[in-house]
């Protein structure tokens, strides 16, 4: 009898989820230059030491190492999984000597004990998942308090019509697509269930490659945590629009916010 053919795998069964989401969601690079160049603004010096929060394969702690030679991070996250794919992946590309100056740490944000930083980055709007205020202010208490006394602390939200709604976005991208799915939202508990799937030439799909279940917090309510929780002063940097009304790469300070369908704004908080 005929052996039967190996089935070749689809595109989607051989694709790697966190290459994926580096590629479509991730761009440390850019928001790198935005830490940098801010905290240079606001303090008159540049940041030396980082912690990366809610890190995932801590890209951003990776190339922040890159930096400067004497730039040291640590990657916090409590998911071992993703944190062993980003010492593979993004930790092992580095030079010895960057290595030295990269610390993972499978821990709870809330309680992780790290040194003292100029900078705490919690981005992709990771922080959503705490979605009690006592449990949010917990944690931004705790930041505020592994800052060095010029530290400051950078965050992103979004918000608009469009976020408090479901639908899905999709985004053609090289070699893949990349879909946004806001799956539920409760507009009482302003609680959201979202979704990243990822489709391939071949017609294959990977769905459901990552999930969030969030709360979708408010610009002024995290403002008012943030001072609560110690901080002398948040700002808003929110992203500008070009004449059609598209997004661009550039974020202004402001706090008047044109009432666009969606935007999205880093928020500075400075001990």
């Amino acid at each position: 009898m005929a052996k039967k053919k190996n089935k070749k795998k689809t595109m989607a069964q051989r694709a790697d989820r966190h290459a994926l989401y580096q590629e479509s969601v991730q761009d440390s690079e850019f928001e790198l230059d935005f830490v940098q160049d801010t905290y240079k603004d606001i303090r008159g010096h540049k940041p030396v030491t980082l912690r990366e929060d809610f890190a995932g394969t801590a890209r951003s702690a990776c190339v922040w190492t890159k930096r400067g030679k004497d730039n040291e991070a640590w990657a916090v996250d409590f998911d071992e999984e993703v944190l062993e794919w980003g010492r593979k992946h993004n930790y092992d590309k580095l030079k010895a000597k960057q290595q030295e100056r990269v610390h993972f740490l499978q821990s709870d944000v809330r309680t992780v004990v790290t040194p003292q930083v100029d900078v705490v980055l919690a981005f992709n709007f990771s922080y959503w998942i705490l979605k009690q205020r006592a449990d949010l202010l917990a944690y931004l208490k705790s930041v505020h308090s592994t800052l060095k006394d010029d530290g400051i602390m950078f965050l992103d939200a979004f918000g608009g019509s469009e976020a408090h709604t479901t639908q899905v976005e999709k985004h053609k991208l090289d070699g893949f697509n990349y879909l946004w799915d806001q799956n539920k939202y409760n507009p009482l508990t302003q609680e959201m269930q979202c979704y990243i799937h990822f489709r391939f030439p071949d017609k294959s799909k990977l769905d459901k490659a990552f999930s969030y279940s969030w709360r979708l917090w408010g610009g002024q309510e995290i403002d008012d945590l943030l001072i609560e929780a110690g901080f002398s002063k948040v700002r808003f940097f929110v992203q500008l629009f070009d004449d059609d009304g598209d997004a661009m790469d550039e974020f202004e300070e402001t706090r008047d916010v044109t009432d666009h369908e969606c935007w999205i704004a880093y928020i500075v908080a400075e001990k």
